[in-house]
């Protein structure tokens, strides 16, 4: 990180700070004439889309790209797959637009979180906000408009995401539920042990991904959505929770993750959970946790401290350090199925 950064501090920690704008004189502003004054440029966008043989459902994620009312945005694509009919839609795609605004390369091929994090950690993409994308969704049109205006309403220096509910359509578009609704509010306490958020519903501001860049891509995350929840509250941010749906959410049999809506994914994961996988997650989630441990709040420190050492207790005691550390999913099957984990020691 530079040190020519401007920096803020929370609870002892640093972080980085968007550079403000240098403040213009009185006399200087009594200078300019009202034909020359400048006006506002919206915000930029940099949309984070990654592929892997997405030909079926890629043209009609880009159309509605292409509709966002937001329009200040530069699409940024990395190709996992080699498909010569997702190429050639993406080609099609940005002859419609200037030169540079759609930018398409070769992906890591280490999987769908490796892609998006090798993404997400270029420090080379610059813009205001950052806007994760999957390649078989459909966004309502004002989708970056929304979550703009919600990021916008936060103090800039402070790390900020956006994510919101879904409406879960099938293959063809016909919509099937919706995703479930959380009431409780995002915290580290809650992304210890959940993720509340569809990566393709986030948006989040520079100070976000600034700190990504600093932790770094090469880390176990199980999912960059998790992992980007847990980052921002780690830190001290603040997570914007939208109960309105923003995107129409397919599912398909080629899901990387699918959406618990129906009887038989919640019944998968408690499947999961007895075979622990879960778990594994945690395990996975505690060692990426360690690489960013010294931009964590001294607060959340001292959570995730308690957190691993509570994992490693025996029976008597993990009941007891659990208590004290209010760790919490946000419906009461969920905290139910936590209870079960901790009595089986799957957590």
């Amino acid at each position: 990180m530079k040190s020519t950064e401007a920096r803020f501090k929370r609870d002892g920690d640093e972080f980085p700070r968007l550079p403000g704008k240098s403040p213009v004189s009185t006399a200087r502003l009594q200078l300019v004439r009202p034909s020359a004054v400048s006006l506002p440029v919206a915000p930029s966008v940099a949309i984070i889309l990654c592929i892997y043989h997405g030909k079926h459902f890629l043209e009609e994620q880009l159309e509605s790209i292409a509709r966002q009312t937001h329009k200040n945005w530069k699409l940024y694509v990395s190709d996992d797959g080699d498909c010569e009919e997702s190429r050639r839609i993406l080609e099609r795609f940005s002859k419609r637009f200037e030169q540079g605004r759609v930018s398409v390369r070769k992906g890591p091929q280490k999987g769908f979180v490796e892609n998006f994090l090798s993404l997400t950690c270029d420090s080379s993409i610059s813009a205001d906000y950052f806007a994760f994308s999957d390649q078989d969704d459909i966004w309502n049109q004002d989708k970056l408009e929304n979550a703009i205006q919600a990021l916008g309403d936060v103090d800039q220096s402070i790390p900020s995401l956006y994510c919101s509910r879904t409406i879960v359509v099938d293959k063809s578009n016909n919509e099937i539920g919706k995703s479930p609704l959380f009431t409780r509010a995002p915290s580290f306490s809650n992304a210890l042990v959940q993720c509340i958020g569809g990566a393709n519903t986030m948006t989040f501001n520079r100070n976000v991904r600034d700190i990504a860049v600093q932790v770094g891509k090469n880390i176990p995350a199980i999912t960059h959505d998790w992992w980007m929840y847990l980052l921002t509250t780690g830190v001290g941010g603040r997570v914007i929770y939208d109960s309105k749906p923003s995107i129409r959410y397919r599912q398909h049999e080629s899901n990387s993750v699918g959406c618990n809506i129906t009887l038989r994914a919640k019944l998968y994961r408690v499947y999961l959970l007895l075979i622990g996988r879960f778990k594994d997650y945690n395990d996975r989630n505690i060692k990426s946790l360690g690489y960013a441990y010294h931009v964590l709040t001294k607060e959340n420190q001292k959570i995730f401290d308690e957190f691993v050492d509570f994992r490693k207790s025996a029976f008597v005691q993990r009941i007891n350090r659990f208590r004290r550390l209010k760790i919490y999913r946000q419906t009461d099957l969920g905290n139910f199925g936590i209870w079960i984990s901790i009595f089986l020691k799957k957590l």
